[in-house]
């Protein structure tokens, strides 16, 4: 069952995910730069938790969330006609903001590297 919910939600993600890409999303709030970075489905298949992140600000984000969010019929109707389940859950978008975070963290690393004297950061 575990492994059932974990293959759905992948399957979840990757449709939405293509569903942003292609720009298919009419939302002026969705732009191709946000992220599915997973997708959490309840073990009933009622609801379907849909974590989304960009390397953009956080305006363009929560502005992103909630396009998805006010699309999130549309995007159900598209899920189930390409994910033959007995229930489609109803989704519910949330921010996440790792990849930011990674972008940022690399970003002061590369700081950090470009402050240490030469033979310090050829070891590095």
């Amino acid at each position: 069952m575990e492994y059932r919910l974990e293959r759905i939600g992948n399957l979840i993600q990757q449709k939405i995910g293509g569903l942003i890409v292609e720009e298919r999303i009419k939302d002026p709030r969705v732009n191709p730069f946000l992220s599915i970075t997973r997708v959490s489905v309840s073990k009933d298949l009622s609801w379907a938790d849909v974590y989304v992140s960009t390397f953009k600000n956080e305006t363009n984000l929560a502005r992103g969330v909630e396009g998805l969010q006010s699309a999130a019929g549309f995007i159900q109707k598209e899920l189930g006609r390409e994910i033959r389940i007995r229930q489609m859950p109803r989704l519910r978008f949330h921010i996440d903001s790792s990849l930011k975070e990674g972008f940022d963290l690399i970003k002061k690393i590369d700081e950090i590297k470009e402050n240490l004297p030469e033979n310090l950061s050829s070891s590095i």
